[in-house]
């Protein structure tokens, strides 16, 4: 049985272009090929290498020694010949031992100036070989941090940057007498006010995300209220914009357990990203249910707007990604990111699923996101 639906009347995400700010990633330098025999570079452990290397460069000055005594050759002059010979292959056979150190100490030194191409090479399985791979690794995620750093205050110096200049304009021209203080201009500036405010609330929200100190307080929700609430908030918010939003709950008394304000959070951000996107009269559908194999309650919602792409799916519910394309919707590109961030405390996903207009779908394209709740893990 399904909820009488409701019918509200009037009351996408796209990755950020790029305002000049980000830097493609450096290409890893290329290494010219050679000729590079390094013999001991099967032997898994740094100790036996050094054995080994010990016992070679002992037998052949042994060898070489017994050699010239045999050939009658002048100890002065043996003794040097032996010295060369014994280094010769003491070099020839620790050929690559420490080379991985010598790239290490360079490319240090390297990503101290922020350059963290300077290549390191892993040929053995040693010790050595073991720190050379997982300095590599080290080296490509402090790469990739610096670079969502450097994202990070280029995609919030933008979002700041345009409703500190809205409201200033809108400021300034009340002070200088060009704009009467009538409701519509205070509403202008509230309408920036209130878009910094909620900046800021996602950067809040994602700082407690990156401590970790965010914890849940479970309570049965009635979805049918509860989704009602929400969809009230979400049209306040979406200032009046010409859309129909539409709730069914089935059953009608169906309940969650969950964080209320949490859940909150992840319903009203999938809302505000589905008004921003949706047609002029489009409809915005909400549905809860449980799930097809009992498990949980899926929350979908679903908008008539231009939808997703395939390959972005994923992406979308990254920080400051809008789904491949720029927009001036006014998102701030960290809705998805912190409703994943919510969902995933109570143990839930969220993704994008395939579009159920058949025009939409053969695109490629999906404006559904499904929310999945698991139920509790039963008491004993």
């Amino acid at each position: 049985m399904t909820s009488p639906v409701a019918d509200r009347g009037p009351e996408h995400l796209a990755q950020r272009a790029g305002s000049g700010d980000e830097e493609a990633p450096r290409a890893r330098r290329r290494v010219p090929e050679r000729l590079d025999v390094r013999p001991l570079d099967r032997f898994r452990s740094f100790k036996v290498k050094l054995a080994i290397l010990v016992g070679v460069s002992v037998t052949v000055a042994a060898l070489l020694t017994q050699v010239s005594i045999r050939a009658g050759i002048e100890p002065l002059l043996a003794l040097p010949l032996v010295v060369i010979a014994a280094l010769f292959s003491t070099q020839l056979l620790a050929r690559g031992m420490t080379s991985p150190l010598r790239e290490m100490t360079a490319a240090a030194r390297a990503m101290s100036r922020g350059d963290y191409s300077a290549p390191v090479r892993a040929t053995s399985r040693d010790e050595v070989g073991q720190l050379a791979s997982a300095f590599s690794v080290m080296a490509a995620e402090l790469e990739e941090t610096d670079r969502m750093r450097r994202d990070l205050v280029a995609n919030v110096s933008h979002e700041l940057r345009t409703p500190v200049a809205g409201l200033r304009a809108q400021l300034e021209n009340l002070v200088d007498g060009v704009t009467e203080p009538d409701p519509a201009a205070l509403e202008v500036a509230l309408n920036e006010t209130e878009r910094l405010s909620r900046l800021v609330d996602h950067l809040l929200d994602l700082s407690r995300l990156d401590a970790g100190v965010v914890e849940l307080d479970l309570e049965q929700v009635e979805l049918t209220p509860f989704l009602h609430e929400v969809v009230d908030a979400a049209a306040l918010a979406s200032g009046g914009r010409d859309v129909r939003w539409i709730i069914e709950v089935d059953p009608p008394d169906l309940v969650v357990d969950a964080d209320a304000a949490r859940l909150h959070q992840v319903i009203h951000n999938l809302l505000q990203n589905a008004a921003r996107h949706s047609p002029a009269g489009g409809r915005i559908h909400v549905a809860a249910a449980r799930t097809d194999r009992d498990d949980g309650v899926r929350l979908d919602v679903h908008d008539e707007g231009p939808g997703i792409a395939w390959e972005d799916r994923s992406r979308v519910f990254e920080r400051f990604q809008r789904g491949g394309a720029a927009d001036s919707s006014g998102g701030t590109g960290l809705g998805l990111a912190i409703a994943r961030w919510a969902v995933g405390l109570h143990g839930g996903t969220i993704e994008v699923l395939d579009d159920p207009r058949d025009d939409t779908a053969r695109e490629g394209r999906s404006s559904l996101i499904r929310v999945v709740l698991p139920d509790p893990p039963p008491t004993t």
